[in-house]
């Protein structure tokens, strides 16, 4: 029987290019909870707009500067009182400021270097590759701790849309000049918030 031959597989040049990749990961891959939330959501959602549910998506980013490679995302709840382990730089209420002092009613906006998400897996095709450009990856991993600490879950500046992950993305991405407003998730699915964060970038806030 001839022996099997280890195939060398080429290098992903993403993984060594400055930039910014989008990742659009189905809501609640890898746990029931998120993912029965945003599927009632949802039909009540289509329901009210007479069309069919979409399947959801949330996002984060991995950027890659001269410097090294970070992860970017929104993140709820929080695990545990380290976040400095997680880069975080951000906390917002989650559906109350008022409870807010609660960890488990707070989210984390995190810029994570070496770090990982979650649900990466599922990302579904994989990492979108939407700036190839240093000094833009650079830009967007400054404007994190400017994030606007909304609450999680509410509008609470009339955008349209609730307050999210995907708010917080968009609203990075809108803001070190790439065309979110532009961006669509797979497949026809949808990304509940990412209008709400476009609309505050374009804002200037």
């Amino acid at each position: 029987m001839p022996r099997a031959v280890a195939v060398a597989q080429a290098p992903d040049p993403l993984q060594a290019t400055p930039g910014i990749d989008l990742l659009w990961i189905p809501l609640g891959a890898g746990g029931w909870f998120v993912k029965a939330n945003g599927r009632l959501y949802e039909r009540i959602l289509a329901a009210r707009e007479r069309r069919r549910p979409r399947a959801l998506y949330h996002t984060a980013l991995v950027v890659r500067v001269p410097g090294g490679r970070y992860v970017v995302e929104n993140a709820w709840p929080i695990p545990d009182a380290h976040g400095a382990a997680r880069g975080v730089v951000v906390e917002g209420p989650v559906f109350s400021r008022r409870l807010a002092r609660l960890r488990s009613l707070r989210y984390e906006v995190r810029r994570w270097r070496d770090g990982t998400i979650f649900d990466e897996a599922w990302a579904a095709p994989g990492p979108r590759r939407v700036r190839a450009d240093a000094a833009c990856a650079q830009r967007l991993l400054d404007l994190v701790p400017a994030v606007p600490a909304l609450v999680w879950g509410r509008d609470e500046r009339r955008l349209g849309e609730m307050w999210n992950s995907n708010s917080v993305v968009a609203w990075l991405l809108a803001r070190s000049g790439v065309p979110a407003g532009t961006l669509e998730p797979p497949q026809g699915g949808g990304a509940p918030g990412w209008g709400a964060g476009v609309a505050l970038a374009r804002d200037g806030r």
